[in-house]
């Protein structure tokens, strides 16, 4: 087991900025505080920042504010899986994996039974909600068996016809997402397309995905 905590704790630090480089939202439509989303996001995006338990804090704090709101409850649930890069013990490596995967899993739940709840600024809740999921379950090792469900809600993120609506950064985010699993499966054409997409979109990540599309081979 001390093995696959180790897996744990080095696949939660992928989930870095460079893919959860959402935009900071100019509008608000929801009722939680923005300024205080915005900060603990800002922490969250910090790989390897050592604000971890301040960042699952924060987030759980909003949640415990609003406990039906399905994007609060994926932000805490990201966050609080990645508690497992904070400590030497391998049962609460698992501890907090779980515990996050778990709350992952409600806040789909409640979003899949809202779809028309609001936006979180021109970023329908529903999708950032699966991309955190996504992302998070993307991360995490094989063993937990989440990665099938994790390329399942990405493809539905990426293929929803209101990911045009979103912000830049999160249409960036999704794409510079996509473009790393297309390479991770070897698949370089699709990689390809996705990066050019983030290019061609002026999205904030346009030189990360320049910088990427450099070392794609044929």
């Amino acid at each position: 087991m001390a093995v696959s905590s180790t897996i744990i704790v080095k696949k939660f630090l992928l989930t870095s900025s460079l893919f959860f480089a959402v935009t900071t939202v100019t509008t608000q439509a929801m009722a939680f505080s923005e300024p205080q989303f915005q900060a603990a996001f800002q922490q969250f995006t910090a790989a390897g920042s050592g604000n971890e338990e301040k960042t699952a804090s924060a987030f759980n704090d909003l949640l415990k504010q609003e406990p039906g709101n399905p994007l609060l409850m994926a932000y805490a649930g990201a966050s609080t899986g990645k508690l497992a890069t904070t400590t030497i013990f391998p049962w609460k490596k698992m501890a907090f994996a779980e515990e996050g995967m778990a709350m992952l899993d409600k806040a789909l739940q409640l979003a899949a039974s809202n779809e028309n709840a609001q936006s979180h600024g021109s970023t329908p809740a529903l999708l950032e909600v699966k991309f955190v999921a996504a992302n998070t379950f993307l991360a995490v090792p094989a063993f937990m068996n989440r990665g099938p469900r994790g390329i399942k809600l990405l493809n539905e993120v990426l293929d929803n016809k209101q990911l045009e609506k979103a912000e830049p950064g999160f249409r960036g985010a999704v794409l510079m997402r996509a473009a790393s699993l297309a390479t991770e499966q070897k698949r370089s054409e699709d990689a390809k397309r996705y990066l050019n997409e983030v290019i061609q979109q002026k999205a904030p990540q346009a030189e990360a995905a320049k910088a990427m599309l450099k070392g794609i081979t044929s």
